[in-house]
């Protein structure tokens, strides 16, 4: 149980130390995890290990929001929630609504899901990309623009970006250029 607890809290501990805003929970968790730990009770001791994992994984939910574009010249942003979805799958959701007034633009950012991780094979695959619309690259990065228009790519194999809304395909497109390409593939 030691070899496996240890890693665990090793992780933790690190990834804690660099976020500030929520490390008095995280390192609360892990002292309380050890503690029970400690007393033999493995049950308390799983549980704060899987309450600190859920913390991690929300604070790396909010690091993905950080890579949505702001708003387009005469667009305003609104932030969703953004999700740790641990019961679909696992992975981060993050996503925000633009807005100019009679047309809308929604981008969702999914990372580390098991869903998203499934369709790698469709969008390693241009001919399967071409059967759900046109096949663009920008920034060096394929995607496609359904028929129904939306974008949508897979970047990495772990992160889909779909962008959704009443706004034309150019405005969507642009939204997809100002999106942090190198921070998304390194996130």
């Amino acid at each position: 149980m030691k070899l496996f607890l240890k890693p665990l809290l090793s992780i933790a501990i690190i990834a804690s130390l660099s976020l500030p805003a929520q490390a008095d929970e995280v390192e609360e968790t892990i002292a309380a995890a050890l503690e029970a730990y400690r007393a033999g009770d493995i049950k308390a001791a799983k549980e704060e290990i899987d309450f600190v994992a859920q913390l991690l994984g929300q604070l790396k939910a909010e690091g993905l929001k950080n890579f949505l574009p702001a708003a387009l010249s005469g667009w305003t942003r609104e932030d969703n929630e953004t999700q740790n979805v641990g019961a679909f799958g696992g992975g981060q959701i993050a996503s925000a609504t633009y807005s100019n007034g009679s047309d809308r633009v929604e981008i969702q950012l999914m990372a580390d899901n098991q869903m998203v991780t499934a369709m790698g094979a469709m969008f390693s695959n241009v001919a399967l990309m071409g059967a759900m619309g046109t096949v663009k690259r920008i920034n060096r990065q394929k995607l496609v623009v359904t028929n129904d228009g939306e974008v949508q790519t897979l970047i990495n194999n772990r992160i889909m970006v779909q962008i959704t809304g009443s706004a034309d395909v150019d405005t969507k497109l642009a939204y997809f250029e100002a999106l942090d390409m190198d921070g998304l593939t390194n996130f």
